[in-house]
């Protein structure tokens, strides 16, 4: 029987904004090199796949073109969205999720998406060799997680004006790099780009996961928990920042914009 397949925009609340997503919901568990070879084929930043579990949550698993990744915000806040609107969870029921970055849950707020995510908070760290060359800036700050470095630059017309080697950019030892600085425009705390070429993902249009970072980073420079942060791609999008604690609360919109049937 095909499978349907779902493509939503995450973190916006517009069509052809935010971050697209593939979100397949299985019968039974898929083997990887399949679940691969579909998120190959979809060619979007991430492919989510979900099964229903006995107790009502679901395993969550996400994959990009290339390999499959330990934690994804946008593809969870789309796989909570389809669940949703597809009415596979009451409006006032939370989406629970058992993944390789463990339990993780969602619940629908006034039509945003708050999710409850791990915080990922980056130690100071020594700018890797060819670091700067590659982003062709030189940071202000240089921090590391178990995902990715953190650099931070002088100002958001300097993050916004970024061309990166993505060749040389794909050397550093890391997922990937995420980008910051406290934003000039109004409306916003702070604005970020994540680059990932070594992924898979030469840059990708939002993402939730480099918030966790993001999130407890900019509470120590800032003394606050509470945040509006623009991730500054081309598509671009809102996301909205909570840190309590070890969690990071992170809250955004999404819109189906496709939905397809799998015949392989």
């Amino acid at each position: 029987m095909p499978l349907t397949i779902t493509q939503v925009d995450a973190f916006t609340g517009e069509p052809f904004g935010g971050n697209p997503a593939a979100v397949c919901l299985l019968p039974t568990p898929a083997e990887a090199s399949w679940m691969q070879r579909v998120a190959r084929e979809m060619n979007l930043s991430e492919t989510a796949f979900l099964v229903r579990r006995d107790d009502g949550a679901f395993d969550l698993r996400w994959f990009t073109p290339a390999v499959e990744v330990d934690l994804c915000g946008h593809a969870t806040l789309a796989s909570a969205h389809l669940l949703w609107e597809q009415h596979h969870l009451a409006p006032d029921a939370p989406a629970v999720f058992r993944t390789r970055s463990g339990r993780l849950s969602a619940v629908l707020r006034d039509g945003w998406i708050e999710m409850d995510f791990p915080a990922e908070p980056d130690e100071p760290a020594a700018v890797p060799d060819g670091l700067a060359d590659a982003l062709g800036t030189e940071p202000t700050y240089v921090g590391r997680n178990r995902f990715d470095y953190l650099v931070q630059v002088d100002a958001e017309t300097t993050l916004r004006g970024l061309a990166p080697d993505f060749r040389r950019l794909g050397e550093i030892d890391a997922r990937g790099v995420i980008v910051t600085a406290r934003a000039a425009t109004d409306g916003f705390d702070f604005v970020s780009r994540y680059f990932a070429p070594r992924t898979g993902i030469d840059e990708d249009p939002v993402t939730g996961s480099a918030h966790c970072c993001l999130g407890p980073y900019w509470q120590r420079r800032l003394g606050r928990d509470t945040f509006t942060a623009w991730q500054a791609s081309e598509r671009g999008g809102l996301v909205r920042v909570v840190v309590r604690g070890d969690r990071v609360m992170l809250s955004g919109q999404a819109v189906t914009v496709l939905r397809g049937e799998l015949l392989a």
